[in-house]
């Protein structure tokens, strides 16, 4: 044994400090490694739809339903069952619709405790402690721990409830139960990125992952994005605020973040006040400014050639980005009303441009320079936001290995012979795994050091033809704003996406990132499953796992259902397909979302924790102890308290 080994074992020691100790945790751990394999959820594209979010979560997929067949059976029936699955969901509403008997409670309590027991039959009691509600936590554990049929538990058990009643605090003790039975039943939450932008809600979506358990992240190009805004960069800013106002979203902005939308709205009503902005009418208006659609179009189009100014500013910071053909301001032609492009001429559909200057087409009017500083400060100084950039820094990375499986949210930038592209970044030639871990170094310093020189590279992660979180050679917005033409917005996808369906491409992208090709998957979002025209979700025999099902309200008429859950049991691993439902409807009229099972694989034998990634580690924790073990019963190590 080496000095280092010896020392490390002296550390160990000290929390282990004789035979005993160190062989009942040694005894524990092997016990943790025979439990089931606890379920985890994968979910991407949520694009600020929280209610839909909320509900898919509150209803695990479906898998709250099956905890309460599986705790009665045909005991109960479908209306009951129903009425049981609503209060689990929401349990402050089903409670304040009625008064209630003692008897409903009795019976009510009784329940949950049965289903409460299926839902945490995976954890070990420690586990379980950890996550009961302070003020309830005693008289759960011991409801859930006890057997009621059990002559000498029997009165102890109904004296709980009883007087859990007769104290007047049923309605607290319930909602308790089923907000935890909610969060047991789904162990670990994987979110394959874009939290942000299209729906109303992105903020509220944040604040309740934030106060999840076992949740982490991989970054996609929208979150990316709004980190850069948060960060302060002045091209992030401008296309957040873009985004947002084109979906009439100014909740997310103003009560959600705070952002002072008023100096941008002010400025853009006095520059475009004859102006209609005919061709910048935001998709879906929501209250603001007496719900005037036209303001709105005046603001996204104020903001919209701020945007285009800033981009091309930072395009020509940065030769290196290759981006020089997303420079088209200045193409356009106010005199005849064309833009050349590619080497086609193309009718401009808006050419009163009173911020542009001619002999500087990207440099921002007076006007606008103050608007965006402004903005600037309020993206800055938003608690809300840099607390949720920090989230997502902690809790996010550009692609996860978790359980054999491989998370990104784009794609790994490939050429169409099926090798990995080659990226220039920061002066470094890079391609496959090495770009997504420089890429994530480079975010990661932008966080600490926010020049924007070093931010400016979040806005390339966002739109750059090489980025792996964008996938596509360009973010057409400048055609599909200013050009009536079709085919001057298409936007070319990389090679990787007419890859993905064969199984050799997965298998390449599992060995560069260490993943076992023969058992692991492939596991991204981003670009939009089109049920509805007969796309499907699952490619190259399983190795490929597209999750982004259109939770968005605006994808749902393109993909014809309301997302997708991938659910990674100790029993099989399967795809929830949501089919839409009405949000308004769930609990109203005692109906649910209905979700369609996908199979991908089925485990014959129940996957144990020792199979897990969190398996390894413990069984490392073993080997650990039993040299410890060994140590004491040598002599090589002596107890702590007769180490000098």
């Amino acid at each position: 044994m080496n000095q280092s080994d010896l020392k490390y074992l002296e550390l160990l020691a000290k929390n282990f400090p004789n035979v005993n100790a160190a062989a009942a945790e040694i005894t524990r751990l092997q016990a943790i490694l025979e439990l089931p394999k606890t379920t985890e959820h994968f979910m991407s594209d949520i694009h600020g739809e929280y209610s839909y979010f909320t509900h898919i979560l509150k209803n695990a997929s479906g898998a709250i339903h099956s905890k309460i067949d599986d705790s009665f059976g045909d005991l109960l029936g479908e209306d009951e069952k129903n009425a049981l699955a609503l209060l689990l969901y929401y349990p402050e509403r089903e409670l304040a619709r009625k008064d209630h008997t003692d008897s409903w409670y009795r019976v009510t309590i009784h329940r949950l405790v049965a289903v409460c027991r299926q839902a945490t039959d995976k954890y070990t009691r420690a586990k379980v402690r950890s996550r009961l509600p302070e003020e309830f936590a005693y008289l759960i554990e011991e409801l859930i721990d006890s057997d009621e049929h059990d002559s000498n538990k029997r009165r102890y058990f109904e004296s709980i409830i009883n007087n859990v009643i007769a104290t007047g605090i049923a309605d607290q003790f319930i909602a308790a139960m089923a907000n935890l039975i909610s969060r047991l039943t789904v162990d670990r939450l994987h979110i394959c990125g874009d939290v942000f932008d299209r729906g109303p809600a992105a903020q509220l979506v944040m604040d309740d992952l934030l106060h999840r358990h076992g949740v982490d992240f991989v970054w996609g190009n929208h979150d990316v994005l709004w980190m850069g805004a948060a960060m302060g960069n002045p091209a992030c800013i401008a296309n957040a605020l873009r985004n947002s106002l084109k979906y009439g979203n100014f909740d997310t902005l103003e009560d959600g973040y705070g952002v002072n939308v008023r100096p941008l709205a002010v400025f853009a009503v006095e520059q475009y006040a004859d102006d209609p902005c005919t061709y910048f009418q935001p998709t879906y208006v929501t209250d603001f400014a007496g719900d005037d659609s036209e303001i709105t179009a005046k603001i996204l189009k104020a903001i919209t050639v701020i945007q285009f100014k800033l981009e091309g500013q930072l395009i020509r910071n940065h030769p290196e980005y290759h981006m020089d053909d997303r420079l088209l301001l200045h193409l356009v032609d106010a005199n005849t009303g064309t833009v050349e492009i590619g080497g086609k001429t193309y009718h401009v559909n808006d050419c009163h441009l009173p911020t542009v200057d001619k002999s500087d087409p990207y440099r921002l009017s007076p006007g606008e320079e103050n608007v965006v500083s402004q903005l600037s400060i309020s993206f800055r100084r938003s608690t809300l936001l840099q607390k949720h950039v920090d989230y997502l820094l902690e809790k996010g990375a550009m692609y996860r290995i978790c359980n054999g499986n491989l998370l990104y949210h784009g794609c790994v930038p490939m050429e169409a012979d099926g090798s990995f592209s080659q990226v220039t970044i920061g002066g470094q030639s890079c391609s496959g795994r090495e770009l997504m871990d420089v890429c994530d170094r480079m975010v990661r310093t932008a966080n600490y050091d926010r020049r924007d020189e070093l931010t400016d590279f979040l806005w390339y992660l966002w739109c750059g033809p090489s980025s792996p979180l964008n996938g596509k050679d360009k973010i057409a917005t400048f055609e599909r704003t200013f050009l009536t033409e079709s085919e001057a917005g298409v936007e070319t996808k990389n090679a990787y996406y007419s890859l993905w369906n064969r199984e050799e491409t997965a298998c390449a992208i599992l060995r560069e990132f260490g993943v076992d090709p023969e058992k692991g998957h492939i596991i991204n979002g981003h670009v939009p499953v089109k049920k509805s025209k007969g796309e499907q979700p699952i490619k190259a025999n399983g190795r490929f796992i597209n999750i982004d099902g259109g939770m968005s309200k605006a994808y749902q008429p393109q993909t014809g259902i309301c997302g997708f859950t991938l659910v990674f049991s100790s029993h099989e691993l399967y795809l929830a397909e949501h089919q839409q439902f009405d949000i308004e409807k769930v609990g109203t009229q005692n109906v649910d979302m209905i979700s369609r099972t996908i199979k991908i694989e089925q485990y014959p034998d129940r996957l144990r924790v020792r199979d897990t990634d969190g398996g390894e580690e413990v069984t490392e924790r073993i080997a650990d102890l039993e040299q410890l073990l060994a140590a004491y019963r040598s002599g090589v190590i002596r107890t702590p308290d007769r180490m000098g």
